[in-house]
């Protein structure tokens, strides 16, 4: 099962990304508070390639991702019509959902995967969709679904898989 690391600035710091590196196959630099995103994003993407990541993403800054030489860009849900843009800049592209419907949307526009959440309880993110709903998604689209949200536990990794998950991205997990 893909394990993918979402860093966020409360939790996380440059010295980090080689524990992070030995529980997740892909990492993404999300930090929406800083000034400099820019340089911490070099950084980020210059220390996270010594390491084994399958994929290093940044998140929603496009041109910045392909500038920087990141593998992909993460994109948020309110992006989804910028899905184009970043494949035709041949950039691994994961985007955020949060319905069947902008799932949907997402793998017609070219999405190499997406993530759906919150599928479980998780702070400031709404009620979850849940297990249910997750299957409900993966059975009807033909692209990799990232189970997120919530998912700090291995009896949650394993619930998202036996209800078909690629994959999980997580913050807390990888604490």
């Amino acid at each position: 099962m893909l394990s993918y690391a979402i860093t966020d600035p409360k939790y996380f710091n440059l010295t980090k990304i080689e524990n992070i590196s030995k529980k997740a196959d892909m990492i993404l630099f999300r930090d929406k508070t800083c000034n400099n995103y820019k340089q911490k994003a070099k950084e980020f993407i210059q220390k996270a390639k010594y390491y084994n990541f399958k994929k290093i993403l940044l998140h929603q800054n496009i041109d910045l991702a392909r500038e920087l030489n990141a593998d992909g860009i993460h994109l948020t849900s309110l992006q989804i019509d910028d899905i184009s843009k970043a494949k035709k800049l041949q950039l691994f592209t994961i985007i955020s959902t949060h319905s069947f419907s902008e799932a949907i949307k997402a793998q017609n526009l070219g999405a190499d995967m997406i993530t759906f959440s919150p599928i479980f309880s998780t702070p400031n993110k709404g009620k979850p969709v849940g297990l249910k709903m997750l299957k409900e998604v993966i059975n009807n689209i033909s692209i990799p679904v990232i189970a997120l949200g919530g998912i700090i536990t291995k009896e949650q990794i394993k619930l998202c898989k036996d209800n078909g998950a690629t994959g999980f991205a997580s913050i807390r997990y990888f604490l």
